[in-house]
């Protein structure tokens, strides 16, 4: 009897998920102005974020024949009350796996369990130069918010963000 194979599936992360989170990361952060971080994070410092992402927002893990091959995580946009239904995403690939569709498999679960749980916007920062990103983004509805000139300094030069926006809702009445 031949094997069942089955796609790549989006599932919520766990504890056991943060080293690899962290080895898809680490690359980001070393090699690209992609992340803005210095040093990529442990193992353990990821599962405190995978962690904290999950009491109030989501963090998603893509996984594709037992092995995690990308996330996607939702955080506050700002820690004031106000903004309480907006909240930030972000998006990361293992190398081998760009281009592939789990970045929208990905961001398509993270933004319904968003909206689900009551978001109304979200946003997400793009270092630049990021192409693929800036593709991403706008394939998948986000318009461009504005663009952040020279606010990060990484690999030896000065890196511009841009910031996308979209609604996941079309009610504007006051959140309930």
């Amino acid at each position: 009897m031949a094997a069942v194979t089955r796609g790549p599936t989006v599932r919520d992360a766990g504890p056991a998920d943060a080293r690899r989170c962290a080895e898809i990361y680490a690359p980001y952060v070393r090699d690209t102005a992609i992340s803005f971080e210095s040093m990529p994070p442990s193992a353990a410092e990821m599962a405190d974020r995978i962690a904290t992402a999950q009491r109030e927002h989501a963090w998603l893990v893509l996984e594709d024949d037992g092995t995690v091959t990308g996330y996607a995580y939702a955080g506050p946009f700002m820690s004031r009350a106000a903004y309480r239904w907006s909240a930030t995403v972000s998006v990361y690939l293992d190398g081998a796996h760009r281009r592939s569709g789990g970045g929208r498999a990905l961001y398509t679960a993270l933004l319904d369990r968003l909206a689900g749980a009551g978001i109304r916007t979200v946003l997400a920062g793009v270092a630049l130069p990021n192409e693929a990103s800036e593709g991403l983004h706008r394939s998948l509805g986000f318009q461009p918010a504005g663009t952040y000139r020279r606010v990060g300094w990484k690999l030896g030069r000065w890196h511009d963000v841009t910031w996308y926006q979209r609604d996941l809702v079309t009610d504007w009445s006051p959140p309930g």
